[in-house]
């Protein structure tokens, strides 16, 4: 017998139909130019050869190619599995082997990575690397000299660095307590032409650590230092947050920039030993931060379904974009776009210019218009998941 995952065959609460509602209210608004796809999306990664297009990561378990000024689904990616897993985040390498131009990479539920190599013409079937023992949380592709590398973190607590090549681990990287749910490349360390790189991890139970990155060996590093090479460990985590990151991400100053539960993003400086410099406050979980250098602002996401631009320098909010009826899940920005994603399985897109920002908080200050008679009305699609599954999401993503 098939599983129904129709919401109406359920008991819903007075509160929960209200909220049905006005989702199916919002979900008629066109801001941000909505691309609409089936299922809920997890993750965003760049094309790196072509800024119109991104890959998107789905809860249905593939990934598509998206053309941002038409919408239409270029290509779409399976993992070689009968059973289908969400997938959770993406990472692109420009290193061509094998006939390819690049490697598409996805980390999954089913605690697999895989591994598309990107050709001219037509998808070819994905190479998969397994070792972690639970789901995949965050990847970073990048080349050590001729060696293409992965990074993964994954809810089982460990980062692998595997060489993609070979298809082995080079090494596995013990420090964290709780799982690991995001990992940034320190710029500053690719900078000077470096054998290694430096990454920073942080995890469910707020820590956020540093990592040495090599091809003959891997290791923790103190955070209180910006030495790059001293082995040993363990060390203190570094401790900005309450509670599980989200997200990292370094700005061209080799500051880093932090997505939390607690309901804030936070600039922690480097060269004041990694101190807290601005706290930008939230009414819900921050899932994502993006810095555009180019215009002196800092884009978050959050959980209550906003996305908003910040002021680099003085931390003040600028504008709240609203478009999104559920959780915003990540952010991409390509020049003075950025691009964000969520849980109501659209994709939007929000001018960062100044002037288009002007325009926009104008706009968002005028009243709504009244909805016109007959207008047919458009429902939140379904992820194509069952209620057992979309529960179970819904309390990953909540307790990561």
């Amino acid at each position: 017998m098939s599983r129904s995952t129709d919401a109406g065959h359920f008991f819903q609460t007075t509160a929960a139909l209200d909220e049905t509602a006005r989702k199916i209210r919002k979900a008629k608004n066109k801001l941000g130019n909505p691309i609409r796809l089936p299922s809920k999306i997890l993750a965003i990664a760049a094309d790196p050869y072509n800024a119109s297009c991104v890959y998107v990561a789905e809860a249905a378990g593939t990934v598509k190619r998206v053309v941002l000024e038409t919408g239409d689904i270029a290509q779409v990616f399976r993992p070689k599995t009968n059973l289908l897993a969400p997938l959770t985040c993406l990472a692109v390498s420009t290193a061509s082997r094998e006939g390819a131009y690049g490697t598409l990479f996805a980390g999954s539920w089913d605690k697999n990575i895989y591994c598309w190599p990107l050709v001219k013409n037509g998808i070819k079937a994905p190479k998969q690397l397994s070792g972690h023992s639970d789901f995949i949380k965050a990847l970073i592709s990048l080349n050590l000299g001729d060696t293409e590398i992965l990074v993964s973190a994954s809810s089982d607590a460990s980062i692998i660095v595997w060489d993609v090549k070979a298809g082995t681990k080079l090494h596995t990287l013990k420090g964290h307590s709780r799982g690991v749910t995001a990992l940034a490349l320190e710029s500053l360390s690719l900078d000077e032409g470096l054998p290694f790189a430096t990454i920073f991890s942080g995890d469910s139970n707020r820590e956020i650590r540093r990592w040495h990155i090599s091809i003959a060996a891997s290791h923790e590093l103190p955070t209180e230092s910006n030495e790059e090479t001293i082995p040993g460990g363990p060390f203190a985590p570094l401790l900005a947050h309450e509670t599980s990151i989200y997200a990292l991400r370094f700005d061209s100053d080799g500051d880093l920039w932090t997505a939390s539960a607690d309901k804030s993003a936070q600039c922690i400086v480097r060269e004041r030993a990694w101190a807290v410099d601005t706290t930008l406050t939230h009414p819900d979980f921050v899932r994502d931060v993006v810095v555009d250098e180019n215009g002196g602002w800092v884009v978050t996401a959050c959980r209550d379904e906003e996305v908003r631009v910040w002021e680099r320098g003085s931390g003040k909010l600028f504008h709240t974009f609203s478009g999104h009826y559920e959780e915003v899940t990540g952010l991409l920005l390509l020049a003075d776009l950025v691009v964000s994603v969520s849980i109501d399985g659209t994709v939007r897109q929000w001018s960062l210019k100044k002037a288009d920002l002007v325009k926009a908080i104008e706009e968002a200050a005028k009243p709504p218009l009244e909805e016109e008679e007959g207008e047919e009305e458009e429902k939140p699609k379904g992820s194509g998941m069952t209620e057992e599954e979309e529960r179970e999401l819904a309390e990953l993503m909540e307790s990561d």
